[in-house]
């Protein structure tokens, strides 16, 4: 059970019909979403996750990715304003990132930390104020929904079978129950999804 005065923890991921985070090409293999990525509903999901988050926890591969696109997007007046929104608030924003090879931040308002996520989180739920935003991350996300930390999850599922590739949800997590909050279906199938912990 959680600190009901506590900051939430919320966390956002793109996942398959089959549940998978990218496809049988490995980590790097998202072929499968990338026409569904621009559509009007994941734009909106992009512009909801960040709008009630003052920190960001990324992974070490994933913040290092981002570094090298959106602070682009964040000067570009030309970007749509949804993706120029979240780029300014991710460039500008508490940043947390996991790693254990990192010596130094790869951003500013960025601290690396090798611990373990619960460790961490459970820490930055205590303090501050503001939603922390687990951004596109499953080795972060996992750990937390092993040690039932995560308060809300925004899921975007796109509508193709990758057939291989890593799972969300693996088995052994502890039972959770999840509330529906916002749903929103796009003209190519996509899916936005809010769901919030029932406690």
């Amino acid at each position: 059970m959680t600190d009901p005065t506590a900051r939430r923890v919320t966390a956002n991921l793109s996942l398959s019909l089959d549940g998978r985070y990218h496809g049988p090409g490995g980590p790097s293999d998202f072929s499968m979403f990338a026409p569904y990525v621009t559509s009007e509903v994941a734009r909106g999901q992009l512009t909801r996750i960040w709008e009630g988050a003052t920190t960001a926890v990324l992974g070490r591969i994933n913040a290092e990715g981002f570094l090298g696109y959106w602070p682009t997007v964040a000067e570009d007046e030309n970007a749509d304003p949804r993706d120029r929104g979240y780029a300014k608030w991710l460039v500008d924003t508490e940043k947390v990132v996991f790693s254990t090879t990192l010596t130094e931040a790869p951003w500013e308002h960025t601290r690396v930390v090798n611990a373990p996520a619960a460790d961490v989180v459970a820490e930055l739920r205590a303090t501050g104020e503001g939603d922390i935003l687990v951004n596109s991350c499953p080795s972060v996300i996992k750990p937390l929904l092993a040690a039932d930390l995560l308060d809300r999850l925004y899921l975007m599922i796109f509508p193709e079978i990758a057939g291989d590739g890593q799972r969300l949800f693996d088995d052994g997590l502890p039972a959770s129950k999840w509330k529906l909050t916002h749903q929103e279906t796009g003209e190519l199938g996509e899916i936005a999804m809010v769901y919030d912990r029932v406690r």
